[in-house]
């Protein structure tokens, strides 16, 4: 490549385009909104996602996102403290799983996308 890269965003899917904005808003990504059917949810300025007003079940529950953080514990204490699974009846969580390479903990979304926050060990 003779570029630099500056970010790299996927897009996801909803099942419900409102409760899902609402649920991504209550895990603490800010919000910019781009369109009727299309917002942008920014953890920080380089790391972000695109959410859709557009549901096809088996690309939505095939989807899956890696984030990756500096600290699984503080990451897992402050999403379960959320209790956003008593909020969202769909939302689950487990708990944090140890591997080789590191440590993560998976959360499903209100429409079935599958979350990996995970911390590779040092």
């Amino acid at each position: 490549m003779n570029y630099i890269s500056k970010s790299i965003r996927t897009f996801i899917g909803t099942k419900n385009y409102k409760e899902s904005r609402e649920f991504y808003k209550d895990l603490g990504f800010k919000e910019v909104e781009i369109g009727d059917k299309m917002c942008l949810f920014k953890v920080n300025e380089n790391v972000g996602f695109y959410l859709q007003d557009y549901y096809v079940e088996d690309w939505v529950n095939n989807s899956m996102i890696f984030l990756e953080v500096n600290d699984i514990d503080k990451c897992a204490e402050d999403l379960l403290g959320k209790k956003l699974n008593n909020k969202y009846k769909e939302v689950k969580f487990t708990g944090i799983k140890d591997f080789d390479w590191g440590r993560e903990l998976y959360m499903n979304d209100p429409s079935g996308v599958l979350w990996h926050f995970g911390e590779f060990n040092k």
